[in-house]
């Protein structure tokens, strides 16, 4: 996927006047952080006005192409659905936003929320490239997410790869305050990690406990099926830039990000029957899938016998909803 081109024209300029050679350190360094999870004193893994700066080159594209992914699982099991207010909450530069306004142009109001400053103004900077009202006119909360109480009600919710940067013994607190300020639809997105899915296995038993009706990616309201030696995630490709691969020191044109998540509604939606939870196998005359479905895990072999059902699994990626039968 390509990042929407005012986003992708507002990312370049920004990195157009620092130092490659100094961006591409600073990027090193915190994808070092990110990946051992060690953030600096605070919780956070931002220092300085470049360290910012340096997150929209290494983190931004990635983190969009997994909150578009994950956002629009979510309105694939809810057609119809126009969600009119959007809270981003641990909003960063207004990533979630972007995509978000991507599926949901129609937006009304943004509130996003954010404890670091220079984040923020990095977003706003962004956003003047928009042609999106709602972005342009988006409301910036300076505020740990954490501790604030005084959110009212959006239709959606996003928090995207924050619950690591928050210590386990406040996620709880964090998850209830993120339901009680939804509407309608909450969704949560982590890495693509062991520890990224145990933070939303966890978010997603909560929430059930409180009465959230799953909307994506799982097919059933019933317990994660998914073993302890293993974890449910999900990839989408994102295209990189020349300068974002000079920064990145990477010479593919593109990169995977894996991540996990999971949506639940106060209204509930239209799950899928079965979710393609690894890449399809694809083999002469027949076609491998691994599934979630409402029974728990299994394998299928679709074969050309089945010429319809054969075309239809060719289409097939990973994390795609599975239907048996075509839809109607």
């Amino acid at each position: 996927m390509e990042l929407p081109l005012p986003l992708h024209t507002a990312i370049e300029n920004e990195l157009t006047s620092h130092p490659t050679t100094r961006l591409a350190a600073l990027a090193a360094q915190l994808s070092k952080n990110y990946r051992a999870g060690v953030p600096f004193n605070g919780g956070t893994y931002l220092r300085s006005l470049e360290d910012v700066t340096a997150y929209a080159a290494f983190r931004l594209p990635a983190t969009f192409a997994a909150v578009y992914s994950a956002l629009k699982q979510a309105k694939e099991c809810s057609p119809g659905w126009n969600p009119k207010t959007l809270l981003d909450a641990g909003a960063g530069p207004g990533t979630a936003m972007w995509a978000a306004a991507s599926l949901w142009p129609d937006l009304e109001h943004i509130t996003l929320l954010e404890r670091d400053e220079a984040m923020i103004n990095l977003g706003k900077r962004l956003c003047a490239y928009s042609s999106v009202p709602s972005m342009l006119e988006a409301e910036w909360i300076k505020i740990d997410i954490a501790e604030t109480d005084e959110v009212f009600p959006h239709d959606l919710v996003v928090a995207s790869y924050v619950l690591n940067e928050i210590p386990e013994s406040r996620s709880q607190a964090f998850i209830r305050k993120l339901w009680e300020s939804t509407g309608d639809t909450l969704v949560v997105i982590e890495p693509g990690t062991p520890e990224g899915f145990w933070r939303i296995k966890q978010a997603r038993e909560q929430l059930a406990a409180a009465g959230a009706k799953m909307i994506a990616p799982c097919p059933h309201d019933k317990s994660c099926p998914m073993p302890e030696s293993d974890w449910c995630h999900f990839a989408q490709r994102v295209a990189r830039s020349r300068l974002h691969r000079k920064v990145k020191g990477g010479e593919l044109s593109y990169e995977d990000e894996k991540f996990s998540f999971v949506c639940m509604s106060r209204t509930g939606g239209r799950t899928a029957q079965g979710r393609v939870i690894r890449h399809p196998q694809v083999r002469k005359g027949h076609i491998r899938l691994e599934l979630c479905t409402s029974e728990g895990l299994t394998s299928i072999v679709v074969t050309r016998k089945d010429k319809e059902l054969f075309r239809r699994t060719r289409e097939l990626q990973w994390g795609s909803a599975f239907s048996p039968t075509p839809k109607t």
